[in-house]
């Protein structure tokens, strides 16, 4: 096994593999006590090629990395890749192109929802990775045999994955179904939260315009300082205190020092200053700008028993072709096409009408019905 610490061994490794059709790619991060994950380890293969790279060795230039991961000739392959392309743009700010994500192919393979990457090596490798690692402390130096073991195997057993699932899509002619969930990948907004719609990760009760206005002006102003520091959003201030400092809306430091968690020292100083004047915009801001959240409408009688039928018809519908429900349709889905026949959902368009969608609309419309016959659910046209 080779561990590259210097910027010479990993440009000569980039070289290598530069010709390559695919790599599979890993990270090892942390992120417990940073606003940014911290990237500690990255692990690269090609075929006849691996390694993995240590980034926190002492100037180390990633550069060569960021260039691979920019070639358009080489797919990048990676299992359940958010997380890890979120670490490439932090860095490189930019995605990754070309890649390809096991996990979401897995689902159009009929492997399951979210299926984990040592169930897909149990499964077509037929071996069983060692998860005593799972929890390293990852910056911690040095590493050990077994850790380094660890996290080579999530991109040298990924390889043969990668392969097993490419020739099934093409023997299924599925390609084409990893393009909706693909793009959600590629797009630079996943990777980024707006200081101004940071607000819509909270939760919070009684949720009126003017509350929701306050709250969208103090949830930028702990996004910003969250960035500003490298801390997470909580150990600046926790969701529950923001909910309460919005819905109550101080206008003084001695009232601001009555919220939860919000100390009189920092009521009064530069912080808390910030935090009251974030209070007074949301407040004095234009009302007609004020966020409104969709309470939704009361259900029609009869909507929750089509919404159960159309939960049973695509489990039938999934098992059939082999195709994970979560890549199909989700629950929200469901409820828009119990009331609507032409929703603007994913699942009435394309290959999800295909194999879904048709025969969703032919239930609600009486085309179509589910039965028992030799002890299971099947449907049957009318």
């Amino acid at each position: 096994m080779h561990v590259i610490a210097t910027t010479a061994e990993l440009d000569s490794f980039c070289h290598r593999i530069q010709t390559s059709r695919y790599i599979t790619v890993d990270t090892e991060f942390m992120r417990e006590h940073t606003y940014y994950p911290k990237l500690c380890l990255l692990q690269i293969a090609a075929e006849g090629e691996e390694a993995i790279i240590d980034p926190l060795a002492n100037g180390i230039d990633l550069a060569p990395v960021f260039a691979l991961m920019a070639d358009p000739k080489i797919l990048k392959v990676f299992h359940a890749a958010r997380q890890d392309i979120e670490i490439f743009f932090n860095l490189a700010g930019a995605v990754p192109q070309p890649i390809f994500d096991t996990q979401i192919a897995a689902m159009a393979c009929g492997f399951g929802d979210a299926v984990s990457y040592d169930r897909l090596v149990k499964d077509i490798v037929n071996l069983d990775i060692d998860k005593s690692s799972r929890f390293t402390d990852w910056s911690r130096r040095p590493l050990g045999q077994r850790q380094l073991d660890y996290a080579l195997s999530d991109v040298t057993h990924l390889r043969p994955v990668f392969e097993a699932l490419e020739a099934k899509l093409a023997a299924n002619g599925r390609e084409h179904w990893l393009t909706d969930e693909t793009k959600i990948l590629n797009d630079p907004g996943t990777y980024q939260v707006a200081p101004e719609d940071a607000w819509r990760r909270i939760k919070i009760r009684n949720p009126k315009p003017r509350t929701l206005a306050v709250l969208r002006e103090i949830a930028a102003l702990r996004e910003l300082e969250a960035r500003s520091r490298n801390q997470p959003r909580n150990r600046i201030i926790r969701d529950e205190v923001l909910a309460d400092i919005a819905a109550s809306a101080p206008q003084t430091a001695d009232e601001l020092a009555r919220s939860r968690s919000i100390s009189e020292n920092v009521a009064k100083g530069k912080f808390g200053t910030q935090i009251l004047h974030a209070v007074k915009r949301g407040v004095t801001s234009d009302k007609s700008n004020w966020p409104v959240l969709e309470t939704g409408q009361k259900p029609r009688r009869g909507r929750e028993p089509v919404v159960e039928l159309l939960k049973v018809l695509l489990k039938l519908q999934c098992e059939e072709y082999g195709v994970a429900q979560k890549l199909v349709a989700n629950m929200s889905d469901l409820d828009l096409i119990a009331d609507d026949d032409n929703a603007d959902v994913a699942a009435l368009s394309g290959w999800r009408r295909e194999i879904f969608g048709d025969a969703a609309i032919a239930l609600k419309q009486g085309k179509l019905a589910l039965t028992m016959h030799a002890g299971n659910i099947v449907p049957i046209k009318l």
